[in-house]
């Protein structure tokens, strides 16, 4: 059987905070070895992975596959664990 991949609880809150400062987004979680989000905003584009910021760290670790994955992505890739990291990313990014 196969299961569904599971969402971290913050996922929809930052995917809407992407969303409310101008990026098209597209959910990539059910994909294995994969990010969870792909943002873009004009030329500006990054493959997220969303883990929960308020759970403790071991809890948040990144799997072997999305850490392959976050390689070969390299300055697209972004770990975001907050609305906070959204919008900091965003500010980053426009310099």
């Amino acid at each position: 059987m196969i299961r569904a991949a599971k969402k971290d609880d913050n996922h929809h809150e930052v995917e809407k905070a992407f969303q409310d400062l101008g990026y098209i987004t597209q959910d990539l979680s059910q994909l294995k070895n994969a990010c969870d989000l792909l943002a873009v905003k004009g030329k500006r584009i990054f493959v997220v992975e969303i883990k929960d910021g308020k759970k403790p760290p071991s809890a948040r670790k990144l799997t072997e596959g999305e850490e392959k994955f976050a390689l070969k992505w390299g300055a697209h890739w972004a770990l975001i664990t907050s609305v906070n990291d959204v919008i900091e990313l965003d500010r980053e990014s426009a310099l």
